[in-house]
């Protein structure tokens, strides 16, 4: 948000066997003792064959066992999910920490709130995903290095601590953020590293995981963010991540970006949000951050209705049916009161 096998079995064949030669008749006188001693080996033969087929075949030659194989191990279980407090809005606006806090929002907690202390560690951690999101001129298919990031934030007009003030992504915007920067080899500041063991304990890192990711910046880390500002900034942010997670509230801020606004509204949205550097081929950017800035955005500093050149009596007709058509949930009961 800018200001603005088979198992065969071996088996062995018997030799063939040949006859051996006949021997000779014996001449010598002592004839009847080797035909004695033949007739005496032909019986012990006869015997042998009798208990070699009482016995059974001789046993086959078994094949050695195939060699066991390792199994693969299970796959390990998923890793619980991250221990992350829950805080309301009013809560959440409270903190005053000297050091990132990041909560689940109560009401909805898909949606992660990352609240920094320090404009500086804000834009070193989101910047970078910005830029590959959702800033006008950029790439889309690849994740800026330092030097390109820097030079966009100078065409900007701006500085890294303004870029943006406050950030809001879908967990899968992210995954491919971390995805293609891992892919070009693209060097990531510490702080996104962080981001990145964050998302990873989340399993946020998946291109099917859902959640919705927002940050804010503490109050006072410039003179004029006051407590207003920083209440207009989380509401706003926590808009979007309700677009991100909630599909009846997204159904519904299509419906007014589609059916309500009339063409010429449409264009004057368009018009406003491409001067905030907001990529306007994107139809999704442009419905949710219209929506954001006419619903969500109580500080005139950031937003009114005349930059879009609605009055006071157009933009409140326009709350009145927006509420209409909302699914019961927190933001309709704030939005209500």
């Amino acid at each position: 948000m800018p200001p603005h096998g088979k198992d065969d079995t071996v088996r062995l064949r018997p030799a063939t066997l040949k006859p051996s030669p006949a021997p000779q008749a014996a001449r010598s006188h002592g004839g009847a003792r080797p035909l004695l001693l033949a007739g005496a080996l032909l019986l012990l033969g006869a015997i042998g064959a009798v208990l070699l087929l009482r016995s059974g075949p001789a046993p086959l030659v078994e094949a050695p066992p195939a060699p066991m194989v390792a199994m693969p191990a299970p796959p390990a279980p998923a890793p619980p999910p991250v221990a992350i407090a829950l805080a309301s809005e009013a809560e959440i606006l409270a903190n005053r920490a000297p050091e990132l806090v990041i909560r689940r929002l109560a009401p909805n907690p898909d949606v992660l709130v990352l609240d920094f202390p320090t404009l500086g560690e804000q834009a070193r951690m989101l910047n970078r995903i910005a830029a590959l999101v959702e800033k006008a001129g950029l790439p889309r298919d690849r994740v800026l290095d330092d030097v390109a990031l820097d030079a966009a934030v100078r065409a900007g007009g701006g500085t890294a601590e303004t870029f943006y003030y406050g950030h809001n992504y879908r967990a899968a915007d992210l995954a491919r953020f971390f995805a293609l920067a891992q892919r070009d080899g693209v060097r990531l500041t510490a702080e996104e590293e962080r981001l990145r063991a964050l998302l990873s304990d989340l399993g946020w890192l998946r291109m099917d995981a859902g959640g919705a990711l927002v940050s804010v910046p503490q109050e006072g880390v410039e003179a004029w963010l006051d407590a207003g500002a920083r209440a207009a900034m989380l509401r706003h942010e926590l808009s979007h991540g309700e677009f991100f997670t909630n599909p009846a509230y997204a159904a519904q801020v299509w419906r007014f970006w589609r059916e309500m606004l009339t063409e010429e509204e449409r264009q004057r949205f368009r018009a406003v949000l491409t001067n905030a550097s907001y990529d306007p081929a994107q139809e999704e950017v442009m419905a949710n951050e219209a929506h954001a800035f006419l619903f969500h955005t109580a500080d005139e500093r950031f937003f009114s209705p005349a930059m879009a050149g609605l009055s006071p009596e157009r933009a409140a007709a326009l709350r009145d049916a927006f509420i209409a058509g909302l699914p019961p949930g927190w933001l309709r009961d704030a939005m209500a009161h």
